[in-house]
């Protein structure tokens, strides 16, 4: 069932008339009440969690301020991934705790393998120690739509696509698909390095129209000879290994004149010989962000991204169109078409507050986040630090969704398939280890050379405001944890159950915790209120309401 139609509006509203309600406001500036709930949901959409902190320094804000900072907060490059293997893998080029991104060396497959691991955790803990800004978030838009799968990949490779995709993603995608058409890791992955004139492959220019730039709807209407055709004009380049970076070998190039169909304008590119042949790419490209059809196209994923999946004619019209009009007006910068939709009634429409089915990455990174889960300094301790990022990693790969690794060139199926999309997160499969993970996390933890990450529960619920009383408690972890509230019955039960031990009054809790509190070093009273807790955590982790972003 639409998650609309169940938590939305009365019987009596649904239907179509609600999508014209939610499309009604479009893009207008949003202009209603800017409290915790409204900052919580934006965080929500556009971090890995939203944590208590975050919650209420942005609601400090207003609304105009908080997009603003989430959108052009100025945010250091990290540091490279480091040699977290070694003694485990011998790396005889890179002492243990070094980068190795800028190692020329040849590897064996298993060193690269090994790599490619670290490559994964290091891209992890960016996501766990993420500063409040879309950064993070956009990189996994932009690896969702511009799809490298790791393996056969030099590592070294994949830290420069990675590297690519943060340099441009809140940047310029039209600079941004460029590059990327020239990224190491791409050629390989879409075998452009292997596009000769002798022996043209149309792997990437198939999808750079179909997937990443055009796209497949009702109104791309390029043809296969416009593949055949952007093939031809993507022959020459090679890849520099020493470098990890691109060459272009004019000899492999094709020289003779290219011409695109109807759809195109029937546009020829002139064929180019020696170093020129280079600049047939920018004419390519430039052809491509000629047609409407591009801006709408990315402007649908966004909004299936951020908002929900459903774009019907309503949506269509009042809000992927101006917002396509929005990214070509300013020469495609993808922050203009950002601001505008966080700062839309659109957005805060009451039906779009959590309607998205949580992505595993979501579900796994918000958690460790939103509960302020420890890890080991990454400086200090980075093959420990290393080790449990993976161990997080693993439980998103399980429940579907392994980061640097989608399952094909098209992405994950759930920002894509129809009709079910992100539905397709929750399965008989998935769910029971969503439910496992967070068990797994608040009581057992995971652990590497005494180093452990664990949900500190009582360090957590100490943290909020008269926690000695059950109803604050239970709201404020409603509140905080679930985006859409639950019934005053369903909290009766909660309390009950989990916090009173199955008694009537709130004293049977309130009287543990200040036991507890008194005398924390007494093992009984704090397992008392430990196992309380837990139980009362878990419970709201395996609600479906939790499951929702």
């Amino acid at each position: 069932m639409n998650r609309r139609e169940f938590f939305g509006l009365p019987a009596n509203e649904q239907g179509a008339d609600v999508a014209v309600k939610i499309a009604a406001g479009g893009l207008q500036p949003y202009t209603g009440p800017w409290t915790e709930k409204e900052a919580r949901h934006l965080l929500k959409r556009t971090l890995f969690g939203a944590t208590g902190a975050d919650v209420k320094y942005f609601s400090s804000l207003t609304m105009d301020a908080c997009v603003d900072e989430l959108i052009h907060s100025l945010e250091a490059d990290p540091p490279p991934p480091v040699n977290s293997y070694s003694p485990g893998t011998p790396d005889a080029n890179i002492p243990a705790g070094e980068t190795w991104v800028n190692d020329t060396a040849p590897v064996s497959g298993t060193l690269n393998s090994r790599r490619r691991d670290s490559l994964q955790a290091w891209w992890w803990g960016r996501l766990i120690h993420q500063s409040p800004t879309l950064r993070e978030k956009m990189v996994l838009f932009w690896h969702n739509h511009l799809t490298v799968e790791q393996p056969g990949i030099n590592a070294r490779y994949l830290y420069s696509y990675n590297v690519l995709l943060r340099r441009h993603a809140l940047g310029n995608f039209r600079t941004l698909l460029r590059e990327m058409s020239l990224n190491p890791a791409m050629l390989v992955y879409l075998n452009g390095d292997k596009n000769t004139a002798a022996a043209p492959n149309e792997n990437y220019a198939r999808e750079l129209q179909e997937l990443y730039a055009i796209g497949k709807g009702k109104d791309a209407h390029f043809t296969e000879s416009d593949v055949q055709q952007a093939a031809r004009v993507l022959t020459g380049y090679q890849i520099d290994s020493a470098k990890a970076a691109y060459v272009f070998n004019p000899a492999r190039h094709d020289s003779n004149p290219k011409s695109f169909s109807a759809f195109y304008n029937s546009k020829v590119i002139a064929g180019r010989t020696g170093t020129d042949g280079e600049l047939e790419l920018d004419e390519l490209i430039g052809m491509l962000f000629e047609q409407p059809e591009l801006a709408k196209f990315i402007c649908r994923k966004i909004y299936r991204f951020f908002v929900y999946y459903t774009i019907d004619e309503q949506v269509e019209n009042q809000v992927i169109v101006p917002l396509a009009a929005i990214f070509r007006a300013n020469n495609y910068e993808i922050k203009p078409v950002l601001s505008a939709l966080f700062k839309s009634e659109h957005f805060y429409h009451p039906l779009n507050i959590g309607c998205m089915i949580k992505s595993p990455i979501d579900y796994v990174c918000g958690l460790v986040r939103e509960f302020n889960v420890q890890f080991p300094d990454e400086k200090l301790y980075y093959a420990d630090a290393y080790s449990l990022y993976r161990y997080i990693a693993d439980h998103a790969y399980k429940m579907g969704q392994e980061i640097g690794n989608p399952p094909d060139v098209s992405g994950w199926p759930a920002y894509y398939q129809e009709p079910q999309y992100h539905q397709l997160w929750i399965n008989a499969s998935s769910l029971p280890l969503r439910s496992k993970y967070s068990e797994y996390i608040t009581t057992t933890g995971f652990s590497k050379n005494g180093k452990k990450v664990i949900v500190d529960v009582l360090g957590y619920c100490a943290s909020l405001q008269n926690p000695g009383d059950p109803n604050q408690l239970l709201d404020q972890l409603i509140n905080h944890h679930l985006t859409i509230t639950i019934s005053s019955d369903s909290k009766a039960f909660i309390k009950k159950e989990m916090l009173l031990s199955g008694q009537e009054s709130d004293h049977y809790w309130t009287s543990a915790w200040e036991g507890y509190m008194a005398n924390p070093s007494s093992t009984t009273s704090r397992n008392i209120v430990l196992t309380r807790l837990r139980a009362l955590l878990i419970y709201l982790m395996n609600l479906a309401e939790y499951q929702l972003s």
